[in-house]
């Protein structure tokens, strides 16, 4: 009994060994993609990015020391507050990804820039800076200190942590014209809209999930027509109309975006009237959600 229980154990000890291990690998490689982005397209073309890096991009521009520098030094305080109000996981896994990032911008500065072309500079700038950021905050660690401020900040001033960003972001794009020329200034506007989509597809997939209410007087028949046809578990949920004072039955289920035409497609052959409200899911896990053959 002794034997299994250590065998266990032991098997789980290597499982999480290779999962931190993996974590890391994709942290230095999204950290190599972003010290690509910023020194071989963006730096050289004089267009920044938001947050702490392109506040970064700014201090270095003006002194005209290098870039890896004010990244570094630029985040130590967000490093200690994030290990504070997060934890002491977030904060290893952001020093890493600062750690990294900063060694491979000393490592790629001085190269030739890719482009020298400004738009083609924020274009595929800002996709491999996405994709970078992306795959850091994916695997836990981060890059921008502003987010840890937002969410302080928010408690004191009743802005949401998306607004408080936003005016972060505003300042210091906008203080690019200033440093830089006001076409730079709207050549980063640019990078950021890219780099940002760009983000949120590494973090949500390509594939993204959708939460779907329907309101109908066929339920049972919708049910398991979506069970049967798209392979999806749905939930029944009971209510009363609020205007009538009907009994209703409402169907929940979760469907990915490529899904989505087909399960309206189900309803609608089953009852015309239905109604059907969409919604965006962040993130999905457990139960019945798995992949199957449309038909």
């Amino acid at each position: 009994m002794g034997f299994v229980e250590e065998s266990h154990r032991g098997g789980k000890n290597k499982k999480s060994w290779i999962e931190y291990t993996a974590r890391y690998l994709f942290i230095a490689l999204g950290a190599l993609l972003v010290a690509v982005g910023l020194e071989l397209f963006l730096m050289p073309n004089d267009i920044i990015d938001g947050g702490i890096i392109g506040l970064s991009m700014i201090f270095s521009h003006i002194s005209g020391l290098q870039l890896a520098i004010f990244i570094f030094i630029f985040n130590l305080p967000f490093m200690v507050i994030g290990y504070k109000q997060i934890g002491k996981t977030f904060a290893l896994n952001t020093l890493a990804s600062v750690a990294l990032l900063s060694l491979f911008s000393l490592m790629v500065h001085g190269k030739a820039p890719l482009t020298e072309e400004p738009m083609l500079a924020s274009i595929f700038g800002g996709i491999i800076l996405g994709i970078g950021v992306g795959t850091i905050i994916r695997n836990g660690g981060a890059l921008d200190g502003t987010e840890i401020i937002a969410i302080i900040a928010t408690k004191k001033t009743g802005f949401s942590v998306g607004e408080i960003v936003m005016f972060f972001n505003i300042f210091i794009l906008g203080s690019a014209g200033f440093v830089f020329e006001w076409d730079s200034a709207m050549y980063s506007l640019i990078t950021y809209f890219i780099a940002f989509k760009s983000i949120d597809t590494v973090i949500e997939g390509l594939d993204e999930s959708k939460s779907v209410t329907i309101i109908s007087n066929k339920p049972d028949e919708i049910s398991s027509a979506i069970i049967a046809r798209l392979g999806r578990g749905v939930t029944h949920v009971y209510g009363k109309g609020g205007y009538t004072g009907e009994e209703k039955e409402l169907l929940y289920c979760i469907v990915t975006r490529l899904e989505v035409a087909k399960l309206k497609s189900i309803v609608h052959e089953h009852d015309p009237e239905a109604f059907i409200a969409i919604e965006h899911v962040a993130d999905v896990m457990g139960g019945r959600f798995s992949k199957r053959a449309i038909h």
